[in-house]
């Protein structure tokens, strides 16, 4: 999975989009950006377009606290709740997040669009997996 590690952040266009829209939150530990994510609304729900943590905080649940956060959020806007994409089997994906309280739902047509859009980026959809909690 190195071509993911060495995928870049996003554009500072990009974030300063989901900036603007008030769809990013960012954590800061010490004067140090712990964590972020970005949000937006597909079908019905907040949609958690990207939850990244540096690895040097692991283990501070930064990410988990990001998202408890947008459970207000969504709740406020009348969503129904949060989704996200990910990889189904990795320790560190699908399987913490379904520690988290996210269960495997079959993609909406929104989320299957995501889905197509990643697999374009070189992400196999066949080890991909929608997820909703």
């Amino acid at each position: 999975m190195d071509f993911i590690a060495d995928m870049p952040p996003p554009p500072v266009e990009v974030l300063a989009e989901f900036a603007g829209a008030g769809r990013c939150w960012v954590v800061v530990e010490d004067g140090v950006v712990g964590g972020y994510l970005l949000a937006e609304v597909v079908d019905g729900c907040a949609h958690i377009a990207q939850v990244s943590v540096d690895p040097w905080f692991r283990g501070r649940r930064l990410g988990a606290g990001l998202i408890d956060h947008l459970d207000p959020w969504a709740r406020e806007r009348g969503l129904a709740g949060l989704t996200l994409t990910t990889y189904r089997d990795l320790p560190w994906n699908g399987v913490y997040y379904a520690k988290i309280g996210f269960e495997v739902v079959e993609p909406t047509p929104g989320l299957a669009e995501l889905v197509a859009h990643e697999a374009k980026l070189g992400l196999d959809p066949a080890i991909r997996v929608c997820m909703r909690r």
